[in-house]
């Protein structure tokens, strides 16, 4: 796995700056255990997570080592591996030709939910859900995805950092975090995506959100937040962006703690929680606006 990520500074004249960047290394098993791993920036730390596994124990792991760096580039992608590295065992799925099918269930047997039992894990699994087999293992032919464009928009060439063409069996997700001040508030708009390739076929999303919040900027306390489901793999899944509104009232800078708490197991959607979590930023980028 390869994480690029920047925060760019823009003007309302057109101009722009870049005021931190980072990027990362993984190489993992198939169960997501770090085997290898190198960063830029460098962290004097960052070698104590080989061995560590995706998930709780990673984003667990990351604050213990490196809490220091949180809200920049870095930390960000690397708390990002989590979520990233279990959703791109989808992948394996559009690729029948390498047995993939049968390999993208056993990888999720032993590294997601509870031993690949996925009833109640979030809103999409909720038990009953058509997203799930009797045995609580995930529904994987039934899936569902869309055709995608670019990420990148030529009318807005500054809109992305450079990122690395793929070919062949590859998944990517893609994250952005806009905001700007406004009233007294900290205005923010985000979107992600999930996506990955398949032979024959452009790229397809399995997951894509949009959020919209405001944010107190002297208090730092979530006024609002909308999400809105673009694509999603199952039919109960939209069901978790009403409940974001349990957010409101929340401090966005405690959201890394806050959202898995108020967002927990039906309440939430795995991949929408990842999007709320991250907005924990928020108050560290809106630092970097300029005065006024």
């Amino acid at each position: 796995m390869t994480g690029i990520g920047r925060d760019l500074r823009t003007s309302f004249t057109g101009t722009s700056e870049e005021v931190a960047a980072a990027s990362f290394r993984i190489l993992t098993s198939n169960r997501r255990e770090i085997m290898e791993i190198e960063a830029s920036p460098k962290h004097p730390r960052l070698a104590e997570l080989v061995g560590v596994r995706a998930g709780g124990a990673s984003r667990g792991n990351l604050v213990e080592l490196m809490g220091d760096i949180a809200g920049s580039p870095l930390f960000q992608l690397l708390d990002d591996f989590a979520g990233a590295s279990l959703v791109a065992n989808w992948v394996w799925a559009r690729w029948p030709q390498f047995g993939a099918q049968n390999a993208a269930t056993n990888l999720l047997k032993t590294t997601a939910g509870r031993q690949g039992a996925m009833v109640d894990v979030c809103t999409g699994f909720a038990q009953g859900a058509s997203s799930l087999h009797e045995d609580g293992s995930v529904n994987i032919r039934d899936q569902s995805s869309a055709e995608v464009g670019p990420l990148t928009n030529p009318g807005d060439t500054i809109g992305w950092h450079a990122m690395p063409s793929q070919e062949g069996m590859y998944a990517r997700r893609a994250r952005r975090i806009d905001l700007w001040r406004e009233d007294g508030l900290i205005r923010v708009d985000a979107g992600f995506q999930d996506s990955g390739s398949a032979p024959g076929h452009p790229r397809a999303a399995v997951h894509e959100y949009r959020v919209h919040a405001e944010i107190d900027e002297a208090s730092g306390i979530l006024v609002t937040i909308q999400a809105l489901p673009l694509i999603l793999p199952f039919r109960e899944c939209p069901g978790a962006s009403v409940k974001i509104s349990r957010l409101v009232g929340k401090n966005v800078a405690e959201f890394r703690t806050t959202v898995p708490v108020e967002l927990a197991s039906t309440l939430g959607c795995t991949h929408l929680n990842d999007v709320a979590r991250a907005l924990a930023d928020v108050p560290a980028l809106a630092r970097k606006l300029p005065d006024g």
